[in-house]
C-alpha cells in the first residue's frame, strides 16, 4: 500500500530526518519519503502489519502533526483547488511572519540602542546612563527582550517540544541558544542587585557588561528574518507550477440545444460540446467535431508555431486558439485532462527525493544532537582552561546559533523542484528526482526507430518514370480507393502537390499484393514485383536495378503498370525527423554511445543508420527481445537510456536506467517511462540531459556550501582559532551567518529558473496522412437542355472526364449537377465540359 500524508510542524532538515526515522522504525513500513518543502510524506507499507492511524500516531509522538491525505473534505477537491489552498495558507503564514518580524525589529532596535548606546557614546536618557542607573537600564532591557521573545515564542514552543520528544531540530538549537543568553542575563541582573545591596560596585560593573538580553532577542529575530527570506525564496521554486495552473481557463462556453451557455470549467462533463472562439483557451481535452482553428500549444508541448486543427483532430486543455472557431466534444475532464496530469507529475517529481540527497539526510539526522554536544563540550573546555564563565557561555551559544541543518536539507529539494518545473515548461515531464539525477550519468542511448527517430508515417521519397505517363497522377488515381498506409502516402503526396487525379471506373484490392483498377479500356495495376509477374507483366533489368537501389536506401518500391507495361516506380519510406539527426550529433558530442534498435531487415536498417551516423545498429529485433538488449547492455556496465513510443517498447523502457517515452506514443509506453516528451522530438532528450547536468552541478554546489559553512563556522564559533588568531564570534553574528546560509542555498538553486536549453537549428515537418473532407470541394451547376435520362448520362460522363473530379450526381428534376472535385478543378473547366456536350450552364456555385 502506498499512501500520502500531510505533515505539519516541520521547520528544518532535522525535522524531516526525525519524521523519516520514526516512521521507518514501524513494522511493515518498507519506505518513507518526507518532503520538507511540501509538508508531505509518502509511505509504502504492509496493511496487514500497520495502518494509517499507527503512522500518524508515530509522527505525533515526536511532536509533529500528521493526517492521511483525503481525510478532509477540502482534499477531495481537484489538485488545482488543493494547490490554491496550500498557496493561501502559505501567504497567510508569510503575512504573520512579516508582522512578527516588523514588531520584533521595532522593539529590538531600541533594545540594542539601550544596551550599547553608552558604550558608543550615543545620546541616552539620563535615567539609563551611569553606574547608579545600571539596574534601571538592565530592567528596561529585560522588559524589551521579554516582549521580543513572546512575539517569537514559536521558536521556544516547537524547539523545546522537539527536545522533550528526544527529536531535537533547528528550533531546539535556536531556543537553547536564546534561552541560555536570556537566563545568563537574568543571573547577571541578580549579581547587579546583590552588588547594589552590599555596596560592591565592582560586581555591579562586571555584571553590567555581562548582560545578554540583546543577544537573546537578536538571535530569534535574525533567525526569523533569515527564515522569512528563505521561505520567500522557496516560494519561487513553484513558479512553474503556478504558471501551469494559471493556464487553465476558469470558465467555458457549452453548446446546449443550439444555445451558448457559460459554465465553470469544473462543471464540464465528458460528452459536452464546447464552443471555442479566437483568443480563447481550451478548457479540457477533446476532439473537434466542427470548424477549424490554429492552436498555440507552446505552453504544453513547447512547439513554437500554432498547429492547424480540423475536424477529427484532438485538442489539449490549456492551449490557446489563436485563429478560427470550432466545436469540440469533451473527452477528458477534471483530473484526467492533460494539464492536470502534467501538474500532478511535476508536483510529485518536485517533492520526490534524489539519491544524491541521502548523504545530507543522514547527516541532518544526527546533526542537532551532535551540535548540542559540541556546544556543551566547548563550554566545559573553556572553563577548564581558565576562561571566565561569560567567555565560555558566549562560545557555547555561538556554536548553537551558527549551526545550520537547514542548508543541508534545502540543498537538493529546492533545486529539484525548480528543475522539474522548468522541464515541464519546455514540454519535458520528469516523473521523479531519481530520474532527473540518472539522466546526467547516461552513457548509452538506445533508440527505437519507428516513431522515435522517424515520423512513424510512410511518405513518398522517390518517383521514377519509364514513359510519358504522369506517374504520381495515375498512381494516386489507382490507389485512391485503398486504405493501405502506403497507398495513403501516395494520395497524400498528390494532394500536397496539387496533382489532379482521375476517377477510375473500377477498383479491386488484391490482399497482400496490390490493386487492380480500370479506366475505360485501360487496365492499371499497382503493387510489388511478384504481383506484376503473376499478371504476366515483364520486369526488365533496369527496373530491377532501380528497385534494388531504392531498397538499399531503406525505401519500399511499388510498381505501376498500364496495359501490361510498367510506366513508373514510386518508393515510399518512413522519413527521418530533422531533429533526430541533430539530436544524435549532440549525443555523440557528449560522448554518449547511440544504438538504433529496429525490427527492420539489416539492409534497410543499415541504410537509415548510415544517414543518422549512429554507433551501432541492431536489426531484426522482435518486440519481445528489446528488453533483453537493454539487459545485456546493463550487464556490460552501461548506464542505459531507452527512448521509444510503442506498446512493445514498454518492457525495455521499464528495464532501462532511464526510460523516455514519446508523448504521442501509447499510454502503456508513457506509463512505463521515467521521462515523457510531449513534443515527440529527440532534441528534447538532449535538453533533458543538459538540464540534469546543470541541476546536479547546482546541488553539488549547494551541498559543498552547506558542509563547508558548518565545518568552518562551528570551529570559529567554538573559539578554536581564538588562541592563534584572536578570532571570536558573538552569538549575534552567528545568527546572521546561520540565516544567510539557507538564503544562499535557495538563491543558488533559483538560478536554474534561467536555464534555457539550446535551440535545435532545424524543425520537424508536420506529416498528417489523413485525407480530410475539406480537401474535396463540391460545386452545384444549374444546366439547361437536359430532356431525359440519356441527357443525364451524357452530362455525367462529360463531367467525370474532367481531371480532378471524383463524383458527379445529376438531377433531371432539378436540372442540376453536384460535382465533387479537387481544389484544382476550376468553374471554367467543368462549364466547358458541359458546354462541349451541347448543354447550357446557367450558373456554378460552391457548396
Amino acid at each position: 500500500m502506498q499512501k500520502q500524508f500531510n505533515v505539519t510542524g516541520m521547520t528544518c532538515a532535522a525535522c524531516q530526518a526525525n519524521v523519516t526515522k520514526r516512521v521507518q522504525k514501524l513494522d511493515g513500513v518498507t519506505s518513507c519519503d518526507v518532503s520538507l518543502l511540501a509538508g508531505s510524506m509518502k509511505v509504502d507499507y504492509d496493511e496487514a502489519l500497520v495502518n494509517e492511524q499507527d503512522i500518524c500516531k508515530a509522527v505525533q509522538e515526536i511532536g509533529y502533526g500528521a493526517s492521511a491525505k483525503g481525510e478532509n473534505k477540502e482534499e477531495e477537491s481537484s489538485f488545482e483547488a488543493q494547490w490554491q489552498e496550500r498557496k493561501n495558507h502559505f501567504e497567510k503564514e508569510q503575512k504573520e511572519k512579516k508582522q512578527r518580524l516588523i514588531l520584533s525589529f521595532g522593539i529590538l532596535i531600541p533594545l540594542m540602542y539601550i544596551a550599547m548606546g553608552e558604550m558608543f557614546h550615543l545620546p541616552m536618557p539620563s535615567i539609563l546612563v551611569g553606574m547608579e542607573n545600571s539596574l534601571i537600564n538592565a530592567i528596561t532591557q529585560v522588559i524589551l527582550a521579554v516582549i521580543v521573545l513572546i512575539v517569537q515564542k514559536n521558536w521556544f514552543i516547537t524547539g523545546f517540544k522537539a527536545l522533550s520528544k528526544r527529536a531535537p531540530n533547528m528550533d531546539s538549537l535556536v531556543a537553547i541558544g536564546s534561552a541560555a543568553s536570556f537566563f545568563y542575563g537574568i543571573l547577571s541582573l541578580y549579581q547587579m542587585a546583590y552588588g547594589f545591596g552590599h555596596g560592591n560596585m565592582d560586581m555591579v560593573h562586571l555584571a553590567k557588561h555581562s548582560l545578554y538580553f540583546e543577544s537573546s532577542a537578536m538571535i530569534v529575530t535574525l533567525v526569523s528574518f533569515g527564515k522569512y527570506l528563505e521561505s520567500r525564496s522557496k516560494a519561487k521554486t513553484s513558479e512553474a507550477l503556478d504558471k501551469l495552473i494559471d493556464l487553465a481557463p476558469k470558465r467555458a462556453t457549452l453548446l446546449v440545444d443550439n444555445q451558448e451557455v457559460e459554465v465553470k470549467t469544473s462543471d464540464i462533463q465528458a460528452g459536452d460540446v464546447i464552443v471555442i472562439k479566437p483568443g480563447q483557451r481550451i478548457p479540457v481535452d477533446g476532439t473537434i467535431v466542427q470548424g477549424t482553428g490554429y492552436v498555440d500549444q507552446s505552453a504544453i508541448t513547447g512547439e513554437s508555431l500554432p498547429v492547424e486543427k480540423n475536424k477529427g483532430d484532438s485538442v489539449i486543455s490549456a492551449t490557446m486558439n489563436e485563429n478560427g472557431s470550432f466545436l469540440f466534444v469533451a473527452e477528458k475532464v477534471g483530473e484526467d485532462t492533460t494539464l492536470s496530469q502534467i501538474i500532478r507529475l511535476v508536483d510529485e517529481a518536485g517533492n520526490s527525493k534524489a539519491p544524491i540527497a541521502r548523504v545530507a539526510d543522514q547527516v541532518a539526522g544526527i546533526f542537532v544532537p551532535v551540535v548540542i554536544g559540541i556546544s556543551i563540550i566547548t563550554c566545559m573546555i573553556w572553563l577548564l582552561s581558565g576562561a571566565d564563565f561569560s567567555f565560555a557561555m558566549n562560545n557555547a551559544i555561538s556554536v548553537l546559533v551558527i549551526s545550520c541543518p537547514c542548508a543541508l536539507g534545502l540543498a537538493t529539494p529546492v533545486a529539484i523542484m525548480v528543475a522539474t518545473g522548468k522541464a515541464a515548461q519546455q514540454g519535458i515531464l520528469i516523473k521523479s528526482a531519481e530520474s532527473l539525477e540518472q539522466l546526467h550519468s547516461v552513457d548509452t542511448i538506445v533508440l527505437d526507430k519507428t516513431g522515435t527517430i522517424t515520423y512513424g508515417k510512410p511518405v513518398v521519397q522517390s518517383i521514377i518514370s519509364y514513359g510519358s505517363e504522369d506517374v504520381l497522377k495515375w498512381a494516386a488515381s489507382i490507389e485512391k480507393g485503398s486504405e493501405h498506409p502506403l497507398a495513403k502516402s501516395i494520395v497524400f503526396e498528390a494532394r500536397k502537390n496539387k496533382v489532379p487525379t482521375v476517377t477510375m471506373d473500377s477498383f479491386e484490392n488484391v490482399s497482400g499484393k496490390g490493386v487492380r483498377s480500370q479506366k475505360g479500356k485501360d487496365i492499371y495495376l499497382a503493387g510489388n514485383v511478384k504481383f506484376m509477374e503473376e499478371n504476366d507483366i515483364s520486369v526488365n533489368d533496369r527496373i530491377k536495378q532501380d528497385m534494388k537501389t531504392l531498397s538499399s536506401e531503406g525505401k519500399t518500391p511499388m510498381c505501376f503498370s498500364k496495359n501490361g507495361d510498367i510506366f513508373g516506380l514510386i518508393a515510399v519510406a518512413d522519413s527521418i525527423k530533422n531533429t533526430s539527426v541533430e539530436a544524435i550529433k549532440s549525443f555523440k558530442q557528449k560522448g554518449i554511445q547511440v544504438i538504433m534498435l529496429t525490427g527492420d531487415n539489416e539492409l534497410c536498417a543499415r541504410a537509415i543508420g548510415k544517414q543518422l551516423g549512429v554507433d551501432e545498429i541492431i536489426s531484426d529485433v522482435l518486440p519481445t527481445d528489446k528488453e533483453q538488449v537493454i539487459r545485456s547492455l546493463q550487464e556490460r556496465g552501461k548506464k542505459v537510456m531507452m527512448v521509444g513510443d510503442g506498446i512493445n517498447d514498454s518492457p525495455a523502457l521499464a528495464r532501462a536506467d532511464v526510460g523516455v517515452a514519446i508523448g504521442q506514443g501509447s499510454d502503456i509506453a508513457i506509463d512505463s517511462a521515467d521521462v515523457v516528451l510531449l513534443k515527440s522530438s529527440l532534441w528534447d532528450v538532449n535538453t533533458a540531459i543538459e538540464l540534469s547536468h546543470k541541476t546536479i552541478k547546482n546541488i553539488k554546489e549547494n551541498l559543498f556550501w552547506a558542509f563547508f559553512y558548518n565545518m568552518l563556522g562551528i570551529p570559529v564559533a567554538a573559539g578554536f582559532f581564538y588562541p592563534i588568531f584572536g578570532w571570536k564570534l558573538s552569538p549575534m553574528l552567528g545568527s546572521v551567518a546561520m540565516s544567510l546560509s539557507s538564503v544562499c542555498v535557495c538563491t543558488n538553486a533559483l538560478r536554474l529558473r534561467f536555464f534555457k536549453g539550446k535551440n535545435c537549428i532545424v524543425e520537424d515537418e508536420i506529416i498528417d496522412l489523413k485525407i480530410e473532407e475539406e480537401d474535396t470541394m463540391k460545386k452545384e451547376m444549374k444546366i439547361e437542355g437536359m430532356m431525359c435520362k440519356h441527357c443525364v448520362a451524357h452530362v455525367k460522363k462529360a463531367l467525370e472526364a474532367v481531371e480532378g473530379v471524383s463524383e458527379v450526381v445529376v438531377s433531371l428534376e432539378d436540372k442540376s449537377a453536384v460535382v465533387a472535385c479537387d481544389e484544382t478543378v476550376s468553374d471554367e473547366a467543368i462549364t466547358k465540359a458541359v458546354t462541349d456536350a451541347d448543354y447550357e450552364v446557367i450558373s456554378v456555385n460552391n457548396l
